[in-house]
């Protein structure tokens, strides 16, 4: 397998693993698989993702791309996801799995 085709199966890895009712961007699943952009995983998915759960990956801005939003949107409620005007509360229905922890604050001087 090339490095290319692994990165590929990397990034479908990650977006099969997003539980349902959850969500995450398309920078959570480029961090989580090693991916150089977010935008590869929307070329990724858009290209192999069919068999996919596509629809938990987001805007950073917890929107839809505007030409799959009506059904992405529609697929997220049956999941229980809620939206607000087309907008994802990330706060809420983001997967655990892609929210950093807090790095420690090193001991300040005082």
């Amino acid at each position: 397998m090339r490095v290319d085709e692994q990165l590929h199966e990397m990034v479908r890895e990650v977006v099969r693993s997003i539980p349902r009712g959850r969500v995450a961007t398309y920078g959570d699943v480029a961090e989580l698989a090693k991916a150089p952009s977010p935008r590869l995983v929307g070329q990724v998915l858009n290209q192999d993702g069919h068999d996919l759960p596509w629809h938990r990956v987001l805007r950073a801005n917890g929107t839809c791309a505007p030409h799959i939003a009506d059904e992405q949107l529609q697929r997220l409620r049956e999941e229980g996801v809620v939206d607000d005007g087309g907008k994802v509360d990330l706060r809420t229905y983001r997967w655990e799995e892609a929210v950093k922890e807090p790095a420690a604050e090193p001991p300040g001087l005082w």
